[in-house]
């Protein structure tokens, strides 16, 4: 149960950002105006787009995942200060928060490492 469990919880946490790099490339020009509005060049999209699709899909099938979650707890942290700091909107609170707290949920995949269901175990029988 622990291996299933391991690997639904690295689907989990790791959807919410392939969708959203899925997202930023069918509304690529939304997206750039939407970061540049917070005074960040657009330019950074692409780095970002490759991190939220990249990282999530290395974290869901068991490779590389400390390396991939350490680059999410970053770039949540980073994108909660750049992005989600307007604490009287109830929103942007939220959202601040729901960041951190997967900054934390991607903390724990580096301590923990994956269970047999991925592919850095199958790599190492």
């Amino acid at each position: 149960m622990t291996n299933i469990l391991d690997l639904v919880g690295r689907v989990f946490i790791s959807l919410v950002f392939l969708l959203s790099g899925i997202n930023k490339i069918v509304n690529y020009e939304g997206s750039i105006g939407w970061m540049e509005s917070f005074g960040m060049p657009g330019i950074f999209l692409i780095p970002a787009i490759i991190l939220e699709i990249g990282a999530p899909i290395l974290i869901i099938i068991g490779y590389k995942v400390k390396i991939a979650a350490v680059l999410l707890s970053v770039f949540c942290i980073a994108t909660a200060l750049i992005f989600h700091t307007d604490f009287s909107n109830q929103m942007q609170f939220v959202s601040f928060n729901k960041n951190i707290a997967l900054a934390g949920g991607f903390l724990f995949l580096v301590i923990n490492d994956t269970k047999d269901f991925s592919l850095k175990g199958k790599l190492s029988k």
